[in-house]
Parts: C-alpha cells; sequence; structure tokens
C-alpha cells in the first residue's frame, strides 16, 4: 500500500495545472489572490447580469475573436441596462417621465415599451406639482391617459378639491363649493371660471338694467347658452299680475287706482275760447266744426241687378236697385226692384221710400212706404225693417209690410261676395217671402210662400262697373203653389241670368 500511494504522488502533481484551468471562472472561492483580466470591450466578468449564459443570440461582437481567459462575451440587451432593476436609484427625467423606482416588464416581442420616456419616481408620492393653466392635480389619484390619447387633467389643480375655501370669481360663478367632475376627454369643463361658492345661498343678486332675480330659484342654464332670465328683475313675480291701464266702462277693482284730476281743472268754462270771442261767433264756429268732422251729406246709388233673364223659353228682365242720401247717422233710402216679359206685361214692381238711423255701426233701422203694383192689383204698405253686414260679410235686408187691406207680410235676403280674386267674385244670394194669411187676389199662401236662391259671378272691370252671369232657381210652396198652378204657371222654374252691377 505505501508503495502504490507514493508511486501516485507524482501524478497527482502533474495533474494540478490543468484541473486548475478547467475550473476557471467557475466562482469557486479561492484562498489565493486572483489577477483580474483586463478589461476588453464586448467583454464581462463571468456570472455578471450581462453575461452570456446560453447560446450566441444577442452577444455583442468584441474586437479581438475570443475574450481573454477569465472573461465571457457580453449578451446584448437592445440597448437596456439591466443591472441596477431592483434598485432604488434616481434615473434620467425623459419628458418628465422617471421609471427607475416602479417595477418594469419587457414588452413583448415587435412591441415599443409603453413606458418608454416616463417619470415613475414620484408615483404613489403626495408632492406639490406645477400648476398649469391654475390646475393643480398633485393630490389627487391620477391614471395614465390611455395610449393615443391626451390626459384631460393635464395642467388642472386639484390640491383643493373636497376642501371649502373661496376660488376666484370668474364671469360672476363661484365652483369652489360644488362637486364637480372631470370633463369628458376632448371637452371643455362646462364650468370653467364658474363661481358656485354662493349656490344654495339666499343673498342679493345684483341688480342688472333694473332686473333682480335674487328671489327666485334659479337653475344654471345650460353649456353655450346664454341664461335667458339675465338681467331681469323678479323679485315682484309670482304674488302680483298687473292688469293693463286700459281705460273700462267698468270699476275694475284689479286695475291701478286712478288719480284724481287736480281741482283746478274743473274750474272755470268749459270751453276757454268763449271767454275771448262772443257766443255767436263760437255757435258759428263749432256748426262748420261738426259739418267737416261728422256730419257730412254723401249719397250712392247701387244697381245691383239689371239683368235679362231666360226661363222654359221666355225671354225677361229684372232690376234691383238701391240709394241713400245724408250722414252716417240719418239717411233717407230709396229701393226699386221688379220683373217682367219682353213684348209683355210687368209682372210685378216696387218702389220704396224710407228713412234710415244708424242704430249699431253696422246695422240700420228703416221705416217708411212702399207701392206695390201689380196685374192683380196694387198695395200701399207700411215698411219696417233692419238693413246692415252682418258677421262675416253678410249683407242682410230684413222688413215687414203692412198693406192699406191689412195684410201681413215678410220677405228677409242675404248675400255674401266671395272674392276668387281681386277682379272676379262669386256672390250666392237668397231670399225668403213669407205671409201671415192667405192672399188669393195676389195669388199668395199663408206661411213660406217662396223661395228663390241664386248664384252670380261677376268681373269688376272697375270697381263701378262689372259684367256678370249667373243662375237662380225659384220654388213656391203651400197654397202659392196651388194659386200658381191653378193660374197656368209652374210652381218651380230655373232661369239663367245675364247683367250688369254698377254703383256711383
Amino acid at each position: 500500500m505505501m508503495r502504490l500511494s507514493v508511486a501516485l504522488i507524482p501524478l497527482i502533481l502533474a495533474a494540478t495545472p490543468a484541473l486548475a484551468q478547467s475550473h476557471a471562472g467557475h466562482g469557486a472561492p479561492s484562498p489565493t489572490t486572483r489577477q483580474t483580466p483586463p478589461a476588453t470591450p464586448g467583454c464581462v466578468a463571468p456570472g455578471s447580469a450581462a453575461a452570456a449564459t446560453t447560446g450566441t443570440a444577442g452577444i455583442s461582437p468584441s474586437p479581438a475573436s475570443t475574450c481573454p481567459p477569465g472573461t465571457v462575451p457580453a449578451r446584448a440587451g437592445g440597448g437596456h441596462d439591466m443591472s441596477i432593476m431592483g434598485q432604488t436609484q434616481p434615473a434620467p427625467a425623459t419628458a418628465g417621465h422617471d421609471m427607475s423606482t416602479m417595477p418594469m416588464g419587457a414588452p413583448p416581442s415587435g412591441q415599443a415599451a409603453p413606458h418608454a420616456g416616463h417619470d415613475m419616481s414620484t408615483m404613489g408620492q403626495a408632492q406639490p406639482a406645477p400648476a398649469t393653466a391654475g390646475h393643480d392635480m398633485s393630490t389627487m389619484p391620477m391614471g395614465s391617459a390611455p395610449s393615443g390619447q391626451t390626459d384631460p387633467h393635464a395642467g388642472h389643480d386639484m390640491s383643493t378639491m373636497g376642501q371649502a375655501q373661496p376660488a376666484p370669481t370668474t364671469a360672476g360663478h363661484d365652483m369652489s363649493t360644488m362637486p364637480m367632475g372631470a370633463a369628458p376627454a376632448g371637452q371643455t369643463d362646462p364650468h370653467a371660471g364658474h363661481d358656485m361658492s354662493t349656490m344654495g345661498q339666499a343673498q342679493p343678486a345684483p341688480t342688472t338694467a333694473g332686473h333682480e332675480m335674487s328671489t327666485m330659484p334659479m337653475a344654471p342654464a345650460p353649456a353655450g347658452q346664454t341664461d335667458p332670465h339675465a338681467g331681469h328683475d323678479m323679485a315682484g313675480m309670482a304674488g302680483m299680475a298687473m292688469p293693463p291701464d286700459v281705460p273700462t266702462g267698468a270699476d275694475n277693482p284689479g286695475r291701478p287706482p286712478q288719480t284724481p284730476p287736480p281741482a283746478g281743472a274743473l274750474e272755470g268754462p268749459p270751453h276757454v275760447a268763449d271767454q275771448i270771442f262772443s257766443a255767436g261767433d263760437m255757435a258759428a264756429a263749432r256748426r262748420v266744426l261738426v259739418a267737416e268732422n261728422g256730419d257730412i251729406r254723401v249719397g250712392a246709388v247701387m244697381i245691383d241687378q239689371l239683368e235679362a233673364t231666360s226661363v222654359d223659353g221666355e225671354e225677361g228682365y229684372a232690376w234691383d236697385a238701391q240709394g241713400w242720401y245724408g250722414g252716417d247717422i240719418h239717411r233717407f233710402w230709396w229701393k226699386s226692384e221688379g220683373e217682367g216679359e219682353f213684348g209683355g206685361n210687368l209682372e210685378e214692381a216696387e218702389l220704396q221710400a224710407l228713412y234710415s238711423r244708424a242704430f249699431t255701426p253696422y246695422f240700420d233701422f228703416q221705416t217708411g212706404l212702399r207701392q206695390t203694383y201689380r196685374p192683380e192689383g196694387d198695395r200701399t204698405d207700411l215698411v219696417v225693417g233692419v238693413q246692415g253686414l252682418a258677421p262675416y260679410w253678410f249683407e242682410v235686408d230684413a222688413a215687414a209690410f203692412l198693406s192699406n187691406k191689412g195684410e201681413l207680410t215678410a220677405r228677409a235676403e242675404a248675400e255674401y261676395d266671395q272674392r276668387i280674386t281681386q277682379k272676379l267674385i262669386l256672390q250666392p244670394r237668397a231670399e225668403v217671402n213669407l205671409s201671415a194669411e192667405d192672399i188669393p187676389e195676389l195669388g199668395i199662401g199663408s206661411g213660406l210662400s217662396t223661395l228663390q236662391v241664386g248664384a252670380r259671378l261677376r268681373y269688376e272691370i272697375h270697381r263701378e262697373f262689372a259684367p256678370y252671369v249667373g243662375v237662380e232657381w225659384t220654388r213656391s210652396f203651400g197654397d202659392t203653389r196651388d194659386f200658381a198652378e191653378a193660374r197656368g204657371r209652374s210652381a218651380e222654374d230655373t232661369r239663367v241670368v245675364v247683367g250688369i252691377r254698377a254703383w256711383f
């Protein structure tokens, strides 16, 4: 045994340098001091964070084909130094963002790091931030804006949010004591510059243009719109309804009180001119004044119908005319109408002479006499009636007749001018005749005796002159129909008319 051990000693001593070289770079502790290899670009000490471990991908090329003993090629990290990850040390601020104190994971292959150039060193700490545009967000939790979008809170001062303190009054609005939500991204804060510190408090508002709204509940106007009540005084609204100060014939207690005239206004003569001019001169002046302002005499003649008729092959004629002369209140009125056959006898004609007095702005009361001419016998009648313009522009003429033989009859007419154009006018017309008793001598029965309905279309060449054409239907009723048939006449007929209408 001893001989074998002595024989192996030279072999062990010869193999020691080879074993030392094969374990070089493994970092095994050695009691002896090792010499540091010289620094070579692209080569690092074994075991460092930048040392290549497996493969050759990402290895930085070195100027020498091989690294010196004791060093290994460095792995290329894409320009990122990972040696200080996990350590707290200041990093250079790029674009105002520091990410040195935040855990950072490598971005996926082919994508850019989303936090590149961001300073994250002060995240989670409460420290004042520079106020930009008057807004401070240092004391508010802030989340990073989505990629590609602008931070909606950039430049806003949020340091005093949640605190009750006066804010600068802009346009009269203070919002410091009201909860405020951030405006959506891309939109302007609708409450920017508004003072809402006094909202909910009752205090006098400035009076603008004599209008005050301090005692009325007021809601802020929508964003982008002007308050419609701005500058209006509504302090007296809700308790007082002021009626218009319009004189009326009734004593309306809701109207404002009227101040009585001064005592001096009721003293002296009614007309001061009477103290200067004689009574005779003043009377003459007043007569001229009345004549020139209302007491003017006017007259007119209206030929409403002057026409030729055709019925059952028989040609005839007819007319209806009237006129007046007088003032606005009192007038003399005359009327005439009738019909006959060409080459034959006059069937009927009448003439009225009436006194007319206006009792309303649109109606006149009329009374007078009527003389009627008929082949059967003439009559003289007392006339009482009304004539005027009814609502909706209907011209109405109604009268009752009491003959010299005690026969009572009545007649009502109505017509309406329907303007189709300024010159073309359609005039519907209706006439009703009534009788209180049978009058066999005149061929009139009691009740509704005749009804006449027609329409005439005229063209006003001038206002005073217009030709027309039309149609007219007539029917007899009751005993009047029997009297007409007994004389060989038809109880119903339709005639075509052609004529002119004129006035002057």
